[in-house]
């Protein structure tokens, strides 16, 4: 608790404490995950007001009508899990989803293609994807995959991300070797706010503690699947802590 207490000395930190739930994104990706788990799960997302929830787009459809008139926005996945999907793939997909009623998109980045230096081949699917995710009102978040990127590919990327019109950089898909960290939230932030893109992080982040620590350090938004714990610790905080 006392490191909650240090965390809201933070003005980050002090702007997100009277509504949490609203920059976590609920994520339920298992890919063992049945409808009926999905269809609990709604019913959680709808009670806890997270800013969205994240499933796989086989349960599109269904979670579309479960959340219809909840405010609470519906996300699903391109390119999952490990993004070398060809581009014309992508843009089938995120035009696909978007008909199905998503909200926001997190795409996986071609990593293979970073690596390899094709830095033109990154931006412009990036920009075919998010002119897709904007033409029908929708959000673009990018996953890089920190986890296997070097800190100047980082920083790099996120100024393409920019330039292609994303309106996230994602730290991870949390299928990858990686997870989101206090060093690459903050190294991303640095880049991406004075260009207009915000930061979501992703990876590992299974309590309150976690939660704070990453807004302190540039996240505008977390995506994390103890959503549910992270909330009741926050519920609980609330009443020890008085800012």
């Amino acid at each position: 608790m006392r490191i909650i207490e240090l965390l809201l000395g933070l003005q980050r930190v002090k702007e997100v404490w009277s509504n949490l739930p609203k920059v976590v994104d609920h994520t339920l990706l298992d890919p063992s995950a049945p409808l009926d788990v999905v269809v609990k799960e709604c019913e959680r997302v709808k009670e806890y007001g997270f800013r969205a929830f994240c499933i796989s787009p086989h349960h599109v459809p269904h979670v579309v009508k479960l959340l219809k008139g909840s405010g609470v926005r519906i996300c699903t996945v391109v390119g999952f899990p490990h993004g070398y999907q060809i581009t014309d793939v992508k843009i089938f997909e995120a035009r696909k989803y978007m008909e199905l009623g998503a909200d926001d998109i997190d795409m996986v980045i071609n990593v293979q293609a970073l690596k390899s230096g094709e830095w033109k081949y990154i931006e412009e699917e990036v920009r075919a994807v998010a002119e897709v995710v904007h033409s029908y009102g929708g959000i673009l978040k990018v996953i890089i995959e920190t986890g296997y990127l070097s800190d100047e590919e980082k920083e790099r990327v996120a100024q393409v991300l920019s330039r292609a019109g994303a309106d996230f950089v994602k730290t991870c898909t949390g299928f990858g070797p990686g997870r989101a960290t206090v060093h690459d939230v903050s190294l991303l932030a640095q880049v991406a706010h004075s260009r207009g893109l915000k930061v979501k992080a992703a990876g590992g982040i299974r309590h309150l503690e976690d939660a704070l620590t990453l807004v302190a350090a540039g996240a505008d938004v977390l995506g994390s699947s103890a959503g549910v714990r992270i909330v009741d610790e926050w519920k609980t905080a609330k009443q020890k802590v008085k800012l």
